[in-house]
C-alpha cells in the first residue's frame, strides 16, 4: 500500500527535489506539496492523505503551527536542519509523531515518512538525547512491560499484536493503561519516555 503524503516547506526548490527523491520509492506517494503551513490541514484532507512531512522554521505557520492544526487528525513528520533542545520539545509537546534531521539518506527518509503513517514514532537518534523523563516502568505488569517495549520500539498497535500474539484491541487497552500510569499526555511522548527508560 502506498503511502501517501503532503510535503511542506517554504523553500520551493526543496519540495521539487524531495518530490523527485520520493519518485524514486514505490513506497511513498506526494500527494501534495506547498510552502503555506497555513494550508496544512485543509491540503492534508482534501488531498486525503497518510501523513504530513513539514520544516519546522517557517515563516507564518512554522513546524509547531502545523503540527497543532494536524495532529490528531493527520500524522506528522517534522524534516529539518535544526538540532535543538528547545525546538525538539515545543514540536513533540504539539504532539508531532516524528522529527528527523535533513541530512537522512532517501531510504531513511522514505522508511521514515512510511512508519510515522502506519502510527509509529520516528525520532533521528541525534536528538534523543534531548527526550527527557525515565517513567517507573516497576508498576507496570508483565504484559504491560512487554507491551511498553513493543511501543519504545516505535511500532504500532498491529505490529504489536502481531509481534506478542495478542488482538489489536487488547494492545490497544494496554496502550492506554500506559499512557495513564505513566502520565504521558499522548502516544508520542510515551513512547519517547519508554524509549529513554528501555535505553533504546
Amino acid at each position: 500500500m502506498t503511502t501517501r503524503a503532503l510535503l511542506i516547506d517554504d523553500h520551493e526548490m526543496l519540495l521539487r527535489g524531495l518530490r523527485l527523491i520520493l519518485e524514486t520509492d514505490d513506497r511513498v506517494e506526494v500527494a501534495a506539496t506547498t510552502t503555506d503551513g497555513a494550508q496544512a490541514l485543509n491540503l492534508a484532507r482534501r488531498c486525503d492523505v497518510d501523513v504530513v512531512v513539514t520544516d519546522a522554521a517557517m515563516p507564518g505557520t512554522d513546524g509547531v503551527g502545523v503540527v497543532r492544526d494536524c495532529s490528531p487528525h493527520v500524522p506528522v513528520l517534522v524534516l529539518t536542519t535544526f538540532d535543538d533542545a528547545s525546538l525538539v520539545k515545543r514540536l513533540l509537546d504539539a504532539g508531532a509523531s516524528g522529527y528527523i534531521l535533513k541530512d537522512v539518506s532517501p531510504e531513511e527518509l522514505s522508511s521514515a515518512i512510511v512508519a510515522t503513517a502506519q502510527g509509529g514514532l520516528v525520532l533521528d537518534p541525534r536528538i534523543a538525547r534531548y527526550v527527557a523523563g525515565n517513567p517507573q516502568l516497576t508498576i507496570l505488569t508483565p504484559t504491560e512491560r512487554s507491551v511498553a517495549e513493543k511501543v519504545a520500539q516505535g511500532m504500532n498497535n498491529q505490529e504489536i499484536a502481531s509481534s506478542l500474539f495478542l488482538a489489536e484491541g487488547t494492545v490497544k487497552n494496554h496502550v492506554s493503561a500506559l499512557l495513564r500510569k505513566l502520565d504521558a499526555r499522548d502516544r508520542t511522548v510515551l513512547a519517547l519516555h519508554l524509549a529513554k527508560a528501555f535505553g533504546l
